[in-house]
């Protein structure tokens, strides 16, 4: 009885194209509705509906998820003057909202190509990546066309107005100051709006990033024929590196729920830490490995930072920010180099786990982990860094004199991500690799597709028509590892000295 191995017909295209556009209009979907209401949530807890309509602004805080760019103006009365208004520019991208999207929208994306079996032609991945990309920028258009709308600001609440104050009993900011109150218009507004072209843009750049690390991370996905040497070479050390930086932005997450528990306003930190715990970890991760950062910040934008960091940028105006500076205002500091590590050790481990062994030396492997991890963190530092810089100018200004200023600058060195990221990854990789082959754990969770295809001499059969995943084909109960033969002058191990009588 014969056995059927070659690959089954391929689907007609009339059922890839179907096929890719239901892929779409789900991944699309739900990623949107998680952003949505993980922006929405965000915006209440931070009490930013009660100035404004939550529906607009949650729009425009999808479009920053995503790269996009926000414009606020206004046309304000102060102090007697009308006319100029407020002028600022936002540059951030509030990343939570972003990476519950780009989570969802890259899961369902990679399960739509799980039934491909161990290949995937290369139309049919840029069919469904296409699909995604399209219908992704569609719905953007349509949150760029949504996200405008004016936020009335009440300057009752600056001098108190008809209420009679706040908690301070003086009747608001202003209002122990005598006349100060007469002058403040309380009718003042602050509109904002999306930039449609460059928002497009940005968010095709966005979703088409998304797939492409959601195709390197994963380990269960099949890829076109060309590229069976990604499953082996780089999705486990960016797999690792992935599952570490999401565990980091997790415990971050847990310490704000933490932090709330005993704060007098625990919306506002929960509702900061669904918008911008990304932001914050992502940024402490490459500084903690010695990445230098510059940054200014003036006005009320201060106060947002963390500390020591807010001390740093109003004290030593101009210095770079490192760990060691840090560390002189405040030495906790340095718990923030050792964690990050660690992560980066916790890292090069479980790209170790997942990395085939196929008979290299311990030397070899341990080498080839480096080398891997390395370049691997070399492209994902210089990427967090990027994502994470902040540009913030709030300037009220009324005929070009500023009664109000904020601002805040935050970028960090791209060539020092660079290289500190290959350093530390090669560094955590080779170490990573060293510990999992002293415990035994080094190849233990290899993926079934790095093993579709094995180098040759391991013994393993390598016919490209299979169509059973690639464990089935690797050493087991059914299929033995390949045979010992010791060379010409080497002793055999298995062989029994004859008994003396």
């Amino acid at each position: 009885m014969s056995t059927q191995t070659s690959t089954p017909h391929a689907p007609p295209r009339s059922t890839v194209w179907g096929g890719a556009l239901l892929s779409a209009i789900a991944a699309v979907s739900w990623g949107f509705l998680a952003m949505a209401g993980v922006a929405a949530l965000g915006l209440h807890l931070l009490g930013a509906d009660t100035a404004g309509s939550l529906g607009p602004m949650t729009a425009a805080v999808m479009v920053m998820a995503v790269g996009g760019h926000v414009s606020p103006s206004g046309d304000v009365s102060v102090f007697g003057l009308n006319g100029a208004g407020a002028q600022g520019a936002i540059e951030i991208m509030p990343l939570g909202v972003g990476l519950v999207g780009a989570l969802l929208v890259g899961w369902v994306f990679l399960r739509s190509l799980r039934n491909a079996g161990l290949e995937i032609r290369a139309g049919e991945l840029a069919a469904r990546a296409g699909a995604v990309a399209v219908l992704f920028v569609a719905l953007l258009g349509g949150l760029a066309w949504a996200g405008k709308d004016t936020i009335a600001i009440d300057g009752s609440s600056l001098t108190g107005g008809d209420k009679g104050g706040g908690d301070d009993g003086g009747g608001g900011l202003f209002g122990q100051l005598p006349g100060v109150g007469d002058l403040i218009d309380p009718k003042t507004s602050v509109t904002f709006h999306v930039d449609t072209v460059a928002s497009l843009l940005a968010g095709l750049g966005w979703v088409l990033g998304v797939l492409v690390i959601a195709l390197l991370v994963s380990r269960r996905t099949p890829l076109p024929r060309g590229l069976a040497a990604v499953h082996r070479g780089v999705r486990p050390a960016a797999s690792a590196l992935c599952a570490v930086l999401l565990l980091a932005v997790a415990a971050g997450w847990a310490a704000a729920g933490f932090a709330a528990i005993g704060d007098d306003h625990p919306g506002r930190i929960m509702g900061s830490a669904l918008l911008g715990a990304p932001n914050g970890v992502w940024l402490g991760v490459p500084l903690g490995l010695f990445v230098r950062w510059q940054g200014t910040a003036t006005g009320e934008l201060v106060k947002v930072l963390p500390h020591p960091l807010d001390q740093l940028l109003t004290m030593r105006v101009g210095e770079p920010i490192t760990p060691g500076r840090l560390a002189e205002l405040d030495d906790r500091v340095w718990l923030l180099t050792a964690g990050a590590a660690l992560m980066m050790l916790a890292a090069g481990a479980l790209a170790a786990t997942r990395t085939p062994l196929w008979g290299a030396s311990r030397a070899g492997f341990a080498g080839r982990c480096a080398v891997r991890l390395g370049l691997v963190t070399a492209a994902a530092f210089p990427l967090m860094v990027w994502l994470t810089g902040v540009k913030v100018n709030a300037d009220l200004s009324v005929f070009g004199f500023n009664a109000v200023g904020a601002g805040l600058d935050l970028h960090g060195s791209l060539p020092w991500a660079l290289l500190l990221g290959a350093a530390w990854g090669a560094g955590a990789g080779g170490l990573g690799a060293l510990l999992a082959l002293v415990t035994g754990a080094a190849g233990r969770r290899v993926s079934p597709y790095a093993l579709g295809r094995p180098a040759a001499g391991t013994g393993v059969a390598g016919d490209s028509s299979r169509t059973y995943p690639g464990i089935a084909y690797q050493p087991g109960p059914y299929i033995p590892s390949p045979v010992f033969r010791p060379g010409q002058d080497e002793p055999n191990p298995y062989k029994q000295p004859p008994k003396q009588p």
